[in-house]
């Protein structure tokens, strides 16, 4: 990190302490200029741009080629689709647009595109612009960018990337006998393997005879092109305003000096470009990946990683293993659905329920003061039998299920991480070059420096005091917001409160509503309002804190890229967390738990009455919520990915349309689709994550949320697909190893999810109490789950209800009601205490919880141990790869050597070569 740290300041921060300087240039590119390699004609600035229109088309020279100045190009035979300078051999790797608004900035403006574009030829790229006359609009620069062969070779050096040496020779693996079965699902050869596997090595300019260079325009592909240039972008110096130094291609993004910053697509995705040097790799993409008849097919990861890099390439390869996982958790839980559904008949809680001997004998007390009547148990008939279908023995193996598949999950999906690592060339991949790179910003920001103790050079830093204020401030705006999510959760408990009242007597009195009172009861009324009514706040508080959380991470200013990613991370998945499961927490673990009993209530905030569950329990509410919640954020989330972008687009080209299509150039094209974002990655993955917590910490309540996921997901990979290659800019390359941060977190969900679904199980369902009867209380051996509901529910006596509780009105006269608890009936010495059943039950559900989790606990770990991390095939893969690696290294040098003995160069002394013969021998040995 510290070699290539430096390295990085030689291109550029030196540069920058040159750059008033019009004549000066790079020390590195000096001797090749001058040679003749890279002729560039570096003019003063001033005559590079017209006073009025912006800048003239410069003289860009290389290798002979050159453009003139001013050239004219016959727009009605040459086609602008292309991705190529006016020459046609210089491939454009960069595309910077800003319009000439003539406003009290203006100036400003444009003092800072000279300093930043004359910079950027200092550092050896080359520009070439074309007039607001030549844009669709007439008024928008495009000022496009080429990386020549010196600066990528100097800049895949400091960025330490890895390009082949020779041609991979290891064996593949043994071919499956079951492939065949698979043949349909599998696309082309060339599209999944669209380049031959090599053997790689960190590039070095003084060994580039020792890389398989076939093609200086084509060695590097357009995705590394494009990240060297951004590299550049990123740290190239405008000029000092305020007495700072800025920089930057994002500060000028923000401020307006320019309006977009991109690379290009290499072709238009619905057909191919005319041009023979084009890939069409776009094209390719769209016809194999991004469409939805595709569903079925496997995805082209390695065409995806050339094209969009490794870093986005990564994502879909875990959302792709995430998808096929889900197909087992998705079978395993529409068979218990199944057996719920078919074992609904021999339900006696429901039977009893719906009989008019039992249930219809039974008068419950009312469920809200005053304005409530006394009711019979049969009129929730529909609702308990319902509830069978996810409150079933099956309910216990499904949780217990998803605890072993959630490790399996996470455990095969490293080994097919590690597995992509090898085949990518990200074995030693050094997250310090990368991700701990200083910010652009932090060092814009920080002012002050201090000795780097490693590297004892002098580097910007952030003193603590202002650390201390600015995380104070960060977390009390993070507390703040979490508050207000809960505020709001309250807010709509007090709405459950206060509208039960209202729908009980609305259908008790609507004879329109008498046909369905007996599915649409009450509870499930208020109940499925409620979750509504939560969606649309979860959805508002959302899209605000979005901005909140982005604003306050930039404010704390941190340090390197992985930092500034882990902390908005954080901030968002708290944020996310709180605000998409506190409604389901809140139903599975605290509704009906604090009601009390008739006649001595517990009430909210001493006015509200405490929400009961239903009779047959309080599971088949948080399924209506876990469904409404999920199935409302993926259907939204699906809109806004898809077409939200579209209509976008769509408005943006409706001019272009009543164009020719060779007068819309591809420059253009792009800037008129939407910006993917440095951010774009990380609502993709925070939105899985968040569909990964409904379908682990509740699926004990809804055994088909795998289900509804694995749909959803056949459906996201190919919406995501359609709309990184269709309606998107092309983001720029970037890489990574792993997916970072969000496997943490799916681990601490993974552990979380075995407690919670031990707590549904335990308090939420009704599966313990009704275990106990069944073994300690039950009287009927032909029968054992007969007298259930008489046995679950106490007996109050009317005349003990006080003023506030009691109903207006009790027609009948009844004497006695009952309520769902556990204490003893008016006439015992013990009156309304509780039974020692309900200490059995409670006993009962503290155990299962303990064995529960232990069980599940258990064999997770034991899981997670028997299966390691890297396949020993990728662990042999790599130990010879780098074994032949360092052999063809070792070889090139011992050769370099020798021809140095040859030539009579002293300072190739014997002690060198026996060096070198030394390593050599090593590598043999390890």
């Amino acid at each position: 990190m510290n070699r290539l740290g430096k390295k990085a300041n030689e291109t550029l921060i030196e540069m920058a302490l040159s750059a008033d300087d019009d004549d000066a240039v790079l020390t590195k590119f000096k001797p090749l200029w001058s040679e003749g390699i890279i002729r560039t004609s570096i003019m003063p600035s001033s005559l590079l741009w017209e006073e009025s229109n912006g800048p003239l088309c410069e003289t860009i020279s290389t290798s002979g080629s050159e453009v003139p100045i001013g050239s004219e190009i016959d727009k009605r035979h040459e086609s602008k689709d292309s991705i190529f300078f006016r020459d046609g051999v210089r491939r454009i790797d960069f595309v910077l647009s800003y319009v000439d608004d003539l406003n009290k900035e203006w100036e400003k403006k444009l003092e800072r595109r000279k300093e930043f574009e004359s910079n950027l030829q200092k550092a050896g790229l080359e520009l070439e612009t074309e007039d607001k006359k030549e844009s669709e609009d007439g008024k928008i620069y495009f000022v496009k960018i080429h990386a020549p062969w010196e600066v990528l070779i100097t800049y895949a050096e400091v960025l330490n990337i890895k390009v082949p040496i020779k041609e991979n020779d290891i064996p593949s693996m043994v071919e499956n006998p079951l492939d065949c079965m698979l043949t349909p699902f599998r696309l082309p050869e060339k599209v999944m393997h669209p380049e031959p596997d090599y053997f790689t090595a960190p590039f070095s300019k003084d060994k580039q005879e020792l890389y398989l260079i076939n093609d200086e325009n084509t060695f590097f592909s357009p995705s590394m092109r494009n990240r060297i240039v951004n590299y550049i972008l990123t740290r190239c110096p405008y000029g000092t305003e305020e007495g700072k130094k800025k920089f930057g291609i994002k500060r000028l993004l923000n401020n307006g000096t320019y309006s977009a910053a991109y690379p290009l697509h290499d072709c238009q995705y619905w057909k191919k470009a005319s041009d023979p040097n084009c890939d069409n790799e776009r094209y390719t993409l769209y016809m194999e990946w991004a469409r939805f008849l595709r569903f079925y097919k496997e995805q082209p990861l390695d065409l995806i990683r050339k094209y969009y890099g490794e870093k986005i390439g990564i994502y879909f390869a875990w959302l792709g293993f995430y998808t096929e996982m889900l197909f087992l958790a998705a079978v395993v839980g529409v068979i218990c659905f199944l057996y719920g559904l078919f074992t609904m008949d021999e339900n006696m809680s429901s039977k009893e329920i719906c009989d008019p001997a039992i249930g219809g004998e039974i008068i419950m007390c009312p469920l809200c003061d005053r304005e409530c009547e006394y009711w019979r148990l049969n009129t929730t008939c529909q609702s308990s039998e319902y509830s069978h279908l996810f409150d079933n023995v099956a309910t216990l193996f499904f949780a217990i299920f998803m605890g072993i598949w959630v490790t399996l999950f996470l455990e095969f999906w490293k080994r097919r991480q590690a597995r992509l690592k090898y085949e990518w060339d990200l074995v030693d991949f050094e997250e310090e070059q990368q991700q701990l790179q200083l910010r652009p910003e932090y060092e814009a920001k920080c002012t002050q420096k201090k000795k780097n103790p490693v590297t004892q050079e002098m580097e910007p830093y952030l003193p603590l005091t202002s650390q201390a204020v600015r995380f104070c401030i960060s977390g009390t705006t993070v507390l703040f917001w979490v508050s207000l999510i809960i505020a709001s959760m309250i807010a709509v408990i007090v709405y459950r409160l206060a509208v039960y009242a209202a729908f009980a007597s609305l259908m008790e009195n609507t004879q329109s509503l008498q046909p369905i009172s007996g599915l649409l009861t009450p509870q499930l009324a208020t109940s499925v309002t409620a979750s509504c009514l939560n969606f649309v706040i979860i959805m508002i508080l959302n899209f605000i804190y979005e901005k909140i959380a982005i604003w306050i991470t930039d404010m704390e200013i941190p340090r390197t890229h992985m930092e500034y990613e882990n902390r908005l991370t954080m901030k968002m998945f708290l944020f996310q967390f709180v605000n998409y499961y506190s409604s389901c927490f809140y139903v599975a673990f605290f509704k009906g738990k604090f009601v009390g009993y008739p006649g001595a209530y517990t009430y909210m905030f001493n006015r509200w009455r405490n929400e009961e569950c239903d009779p047959a329990g309080c599971l088949i509410e948080l399924t209506t919520q876990l469904t409404i919640v999920m199935a409302g954020k993926q259907i939204w989330g699906n809109i806004q990915e898809a077409i939200v972008p579209w209509i976008c687009n769509w408005w943006g080209r409706r001019k272009a349309r009543s164009n020719p299509e060779n007068l819309y150039s591809r420059w253009e094209q792009d800037h008129d689709l939407q910006t993917f974002g440095a951010l774009g990655l990380f609502y993709e993955y925070l939105e899985m994550v968040i569909q990964f917590g409904f379908i682990t910490l509740f699926v004990a309540s809804f055994p088909l949320a795998p289900l509804l996921a694995l749909m959803n997901n056949i459906l996201e990979i190919r919406v995501d697909s359609w709309k990184l290659t269709t309606q998107y800019r092309r983001p720029v390359a970037a890489k990574a190893h792993s997916i970072g941060v969000w496997q943490e977190i799916l681990n601490g969900m993974a552990i979380l999810s075995v407690v919670t679904n031990a707590f549904i199980v335990a308090f939420t369902s009704d599966m313990i109490p009704r275990l106990v009867y069944y073994y300690a209380y039950s009287e009927s051996e032909d029968s054992p789950m007969s007298g259930y509901i008489n046995n679950s529910l106490s007996v109050f006596e009317i005349s003990d209800f006080p003023e506030r509780n009691k109903p207006k009105q009790n027609p009948e006269g009844f004497e006695q009601c009952r309520y769902r608890d556990y204490r003893y009936p008016p006439d015992h010495e013990k009156k309304y205490l509780h039974t020692m059943q309900f200490w059995h039950i409670l006993a009962a559900k503290l155990a299962f919880i303990i064995i529960m989790e232990h069980v599940v606990f258990i064999v997770k770990f034991f899981v997670a141990w028997m299966i390691p991390d890297v396949p020993a095939d990728v662990k042999a893969k790599i130990k010879r790869e780098k074994y032949l690696t360092q052999k063809i290294l070792h070889e090139y040098e011992l050769e370099k050597l020798k021809e140095r003995l040859c030539h009579g160069d002293k300072r190739a002394t014997e002690k060198e070569f026996i060096a070198t013969e030394g390593r050599m021998e090593l590598s043999r040995a390890m």
